[in-house]
This record gives C-alpha cells, sequence and structure tokens, in this order.
C-alpha cells in the first residue's frame, strides 16, 4: 500500500469484528479487457467500453459490436455480477453488470470479481465511497492521460464487515439512496420547469401579454411607428451631415441635393407572414433602429502573440455564450497592436454571434474588441432598449439557427441578421417589459440557484452516507 493508502487506513477506527483488506485479496485475479477495434454496424458480440459505463448504467443498444472476436471468448465474456473499473480516460470508475447481452469488456475496462463471501455490491458500493476516490487520487498517474493499472487498484485498501453486516449496510445504503434519488428527481423536474417558465416569460414580454393592462390604462402614448420615422429621420440626417463634412473637407460645395439620393435607406422587414403584435408597436430591422456591423480582427495569422496580453478585452464566440444578460467576464485581452487592427466597442454594445454558437447573445458591460464571428448593434437612440432587443432575440435564437447551412462549422451571416424583424413598443412599454422580465428572472433564478445548491447538497449527502457505511456508523446496531 501508498502512504496515502496507510494514512486512509489510521483516520478511520473500524468496529469489532472488521478488518482491512484490499481489493486484489477479496477478488479473483483482475483481467483486463480485449484489445480491438468497435464495430457501430453489426455484429455478434459487443464491446463494453469505458465510455458505456461512465453515466452509472449501460444503454445495450448503443453498444458496439466487436470488430474482431477473441478466440478464448469465455476469457472476456462479461457475466453477471463482474466489476468493471476503467483504468484510462473516467480513471476509476466503475460499474456493476446486472443481465449483460452477450459481450466483451474493452482492454481499458479492468474487470474484478469478488471472492466468497464478499457481496458484490457492498465491494461496488464502496467503490463510489470517498475512501475508495482518495486512494484512487494517489493511484493516479500519467500527464496526458490520467490512468492507473490492476496492480495499483489491487492495493487499493477496503475495510470489511462480517458477511451479514455486509449484507445490511447494502440493504441500508439502498434505501436511502432510494430516498434521495426521488429528491434529485423532483429538483431536476423543478429546474426543467424553471426553464419553461422563463422561456414563457420572455415570449409573453415580446408579444405585449405582460403589458396588456398598462396599455389599456395608456391608450394615448405616442405610436412606435412614430419613433421609428424619428429615427429613420435623425439616421438620414447624421448622414447628410457626415457626407457634407467630407466634401468640405476636400474644398467642395454641393451645387444640389443629387449627392443625397446616394443614401441608402436602411431595409424595412418583411411583415406578410409575422405573427400579430399590439396596435401601437411596430416591426423594424435592426438597421433601422441603429448600427450592425461584424466584429474587427484584420491581422493574419490571428494567433499572432503581438496582437494579445494588453489591456482591452478581446470578446470571443464563448464569452458571449457564457453571459448571463451582461458580459462582464472574458479569457483573452488585445495589446496595442491588437487594437490597431480591430475595433474598440462600447458599453451596451450587443454582441450576437455568427458563428460556432449560433444567435447568443449579451450586452458589453466594458469597452471591449471582438471578432468577425461577433455582431454588435449599437441602437441610434436611447429610446430603443437594447436590453429589450436582447430579450427579443433569445426567443428568436431557434429560428435564427434554422438558417445556418448544414456545415461543420454551423454559421449564419451579416446579410441574414439584417433581414430579421423586431418587435418595437413604445419607449415607455419598452421600460416598463424591461422590468417586468427582470423582476420574473430575478425570481426564477434565485430559486435555480436554490436547486442547484439542494442537488450539490443531495451528492454530499450521497458521500456522507458512503462514508458512514464503510467506517461502520451507519447500522443503528
Amino acid at each position: 500500500m501508498s502512504n496515502k493508502d496507510n494514512e486512509i487506513i489510521q483516520k478511520i477506527k473500524l468496529p469489532s469484528k472488521w478488518d482491512w483488506s484490499t481489493l486484489g485479496v477479496i477478488s479473483n485475479k483482475p483481467q483486463y479487457g480485449w484489445t480491438t477495434k468497435a464495430n457501430h454496424t453489426n455484429g455478434n458480440l459487443k464491446l463494453l467500453r469505458t465510455t458505456d459505463i461512465t453515466s452509472g448504467s449501460v444503454n445495450w443498444f448503443t453498444v458496439p459490436y466487436c470488430t474482431e472476436e477473441p478466440d478464448d471468448i469465455e476469457k472476456y465474456l462479461v457475466r453477471d455480477g463482474d466489476i468493471l473499473i476503467s483504468r484510462a480516460g473516467s480513471v476509476g470508475v466503475s460499474f456493476l453488470v446486472h443481465n449483460p447481452h452477450p459481450s466483451v469488456f474493452a482492454s481499458y475496462l479492468i474487470r474484478f470479481r469478488p471472492k466468497e463471501p464478499i457481496n458484490s455490491k457492498y465491494f461496488y458500493y464502496y467503490l463510489k465511497s470517498p475512501f475508495y476516490w482518495a486512494a484512487i487520487g494517489a493511484s493516479k498517474s500519467g500527464i496526458a492521460v490520467p490512468n492507473v493499472n490492476a496492480s495499483k487498484l489491487s492495493n487499493v485498501p477496503i475495510p470489511i464487515a462480517p458477511e451479514n453486516q455486509q449484507k445490511r449496510i447494502v440493504s441500508e445504503i439502498e434505501k436511502q439512496f432510494s430516498r434521495l434519488d426521488e429528491a434529485v428527481v423532483c429538483l431536476k423536474r423543478a429546474k426543467a420547469n424553471l426553464k419553461r417558465y422563463k422561456a414563457s416569460v420572455l415570449k409573453a414580454a415580446v408579444e405585449g401579454k405582460l403589458t396588456e393592462e398598462w396599455r389599456k390604462q395608456n391608450p394615448d402614448v405616442e405610436p412606435a411607428e412614430k419613433l421609428l420615422e424619428r429615427i429613420l429621420k435623425e439616421r438620414r440626417k447624421k448622414w447628410e451631415e457626415a457626407e457634407l463634412k467630407k466634401m468640405r473637407a476636400k474644398g467642395k460645395e454641393p451645387k444640389n441635393d443629387k449627392w443625397k439620393k446616394r443614401y441608402n435607406e436602411p431595409t424595412a422587414p418583411t411583415i406578410a407572414d409575422l405573427p400579430s403584435i399590439p396596435k401601437l408597436w411596430t416591426w423594424a430591422t435592426l438597421p433601422q433602429l441603429g448600427e450592425l456591423n461584424r466584429g474587427k480582427s484584420k491581422h493574419r495569422p490571428r494567433n499572432d502573440p503581438k496582437l494579445y496580453g494588453g489591456p482591452y478585452p478581446f470578446i470571443q464566440t464563448g464569452d458571449v455564450r457564457h453571459a448571463v444578460g451582461l458580459l462582464t467576464e472574458y479569457s483573452q485581452t488585445y495589446s496595442d497592436e491588437g487594437l490597431k487592427q480591430s475595433r474598440l466597442w462600447p458599453i451596451r454594445t450587443l454582441c450576437i454571434t455568427i458563428a460556432a454558437n449560433i444567435a447568443d447573445t449579451a450586452i458589453l458591460g466594458l469597452e471591449a474588441c471582438f471578432p468577425d464571428s461577433v455582431v454588435g448593434f449599437i441602437p441610434e437612440t436611447e429610446d430603443i432598449k437594447v436590453d429589450f432587443v436582447e430579450y427579443f432575440l433569445r426567443t428568436a435564437k431557434e429560428n435564427l439557427e434554422k438558417f445556418a447551412p448544414a456545415t461543420a462549422q454551423k454559421n449564419i451571416n451579416l446579410t441574414i441578421l439584417n433581414g430579421v424583424a423586431i418587435p418595437v413598443p413604445p419607449i415607455n412599454e419598452q421600460v416598463l417589459i424591461i422590468q417586468e422580465i427582470d423582476k420574473r428572472l430575478s425570481i426564477a433564478e434565485r430559486t435555480e440557484q436554490e436547486l442547484e445548491f439542494s442537488l450539490k447538497r443531495a451528492e454530499h449527502l450521497r458521500q456522507s452516507i458512503l462514508k458512514k457505511a464503510f467506517s461502520g456508523k451507519l447500522l443503528a446496531n
């Protein structure tokens, strides 16, 4: 045994009639599995692998067949009551075989068969205990892929209870685990319901259902159509002012208004097949409401070290995906060189991913650069609330993904985003909708945190039960 194993033994004071042994002593000689390639098409003999056992149960319909069968099938045949332990990848993960299909086990698994009178379930539950995992932690080796071998596993210590107590311990573990499993199922069901609730809140909000009563009490607010007209008028005015400035900088003064015809009016949405929206709302495209442009990362190669390591946050698609509404965390930064070939987007820019993770959204909580796999949207005026647009795009994400071509790297482009129709409420209603969404989602998020805490607590309780079981403290007497 290793020093770590001896430490484990010294820390646990066993009851009378209990004794310490090792996995190797209480088992038949451990055996490595059969080396062959998996055949996912057809065959006569299944090949049970590490990946098939990691969930704690085996879906035999997804277990592949052997490409080559061993000459001595009996040697590798999986039998009821076998305990298989992974020696690489998911190191130390174990599985107790029950009613197997005709199969052999793969070479990255090691088979242990407990000797009489060791209860196979007692052996198996010990492999779930914190004592076992402490020993496995001390036995792992390898750098790229941690692994253990049969010799190291054989030396793992195990406390042995008398035969009649082993059965009672297993029975008590399963009784308490059964209660925990029921609780976990309820918690997971509540999480799933909460996810559906949050989606329904967003859907109701962007359809105007959350503010129906407000509209009845405020029938005289300015229609969103008037708001859109003002935005488009202001947008054109800014363009004309910028064009005049450019011409005059070159010493040119326009003789007439023909130059104004160069202005490209942003395309309005096609509303024929769009769902109905409240009377005072209107449909618009993102280019009508503000600037919509891809991020910049001109330099090649993109991974040139001189571009990175400076003070400017560099937002990537994964950062957008992991943000919840407001994006404040990032994993990479640009240097001054990086900034020169990119663009620093302002706080409150809406980020929309168009590659890898399609149509994930977040609002910048800081100034940042991002590559052309992320699109930025900046409203033309404060009367368009970027939070409302972000909430709407969350509900539209599934439909946006349908535009992605069937390639290995799914993506949508700026042209597609240019045509996405956005429902626009009057400004006061936008503010109210955001408040209502925030209120409901904040309650949901607190509830979700409580559910996550309870799920973690359930796992801690599971480990506590096993710890008591294998230190002789689980049974009343």
